[in-house]
């Protein structure tokens, strides 16, 4: 989708309180440090470096946001918040990051979606659940939107891709109401399965979301 093509770096910031407020629905992108979440994004955006994937800790600690759209009249914003799960990361700082991520998805107004990465080989880890546990409330009333994108899907042959997409859907299952808008679908920046149809799910949340037009005269 051009759509995605069109994503632009607009800032960074280390805290919340240093990002801009806005009225743009806004899609974080979430995941472990190792579950392709960086990748995912260049993929999606055709961009190599627009997500930088970095092997220092402490140069991912920050949540940087990107702008989509016409550059004077930007309609949505993509959120790529630090990979979590480092294990050379101190302890304070993996609670440090915990908190941040906690209150973004808690309390961040203009959160549209998540957009949440998972290695199908492990399946959902704690530190996944916990972080669904975060936005769980938005999640149940609707007010924000998730797909779970199993990245690295080309090292799964069909029947493991289909086990690991029914097992996603079987933990989705308890975090589901009806008012939810939840789905999960194969990913592989490989062989880009599962990219169209997942920029055209982005593109259908930020549609949805337009003020309706007003009816000519």
């Amino acid at each position: 989708m051009a759509w995605t093509h069109t994503a632009r770096f607009l800032t960074t910031a280390s805290r919340l309180d240093q990002l801009p407020q806005t009225e743009l629905p806004e899609i974080a992108f979430v995941g472990r440090s190792n579950a392709g979440k960086s990748t995912a994004i260049n993929t999606l955006t055709q961009q190599k470096r627009l997500a930088f994937a970095s092997k220092t800790p402490g140069r991912t600690q920050h949540i940087n946001l990107f702008e989509l759209g016409p550059r004077d009249a930007a309609d949505a914003l993509f959120a790529d918040l630090p990979g979590y799960g480092y294990a050379a990361v101190s302890r304070t700082d993996k609670q440090r990051w915990q908190k941040v991520m906690a209150d973004y998805l808690d309390v961040r107004r203009s959160l549209a979606g998540v957009v949440l990465m998972v290695d199908p080989r492990l399946g959902f880890t704690d530190l996944d659940l916990q972080l669904l546990d975060f936005v769980g409330p938005r999640l149940a009333n609707g007010a924000v939107k998730l797909l779970v994108l199993l990245t690295k899907a080309d090292k799964l042959n069909r029947r493991d891709g289909d086990r690991a997409l029914q097992q996603a859907r079987d933990t989705l299952a308890g975090i589901s109401t009806e008012a939810s808008d939840i789905g999960v679908t194969l990913f592989s920046a490989l062989n880009k399965r599962g990219v169209d149809d997942t920029a055209v799910v982005l593109r259908s949340w930020v549609a949805s979301l337009r003020p309706a037009a007003e009816p000519a005269a």
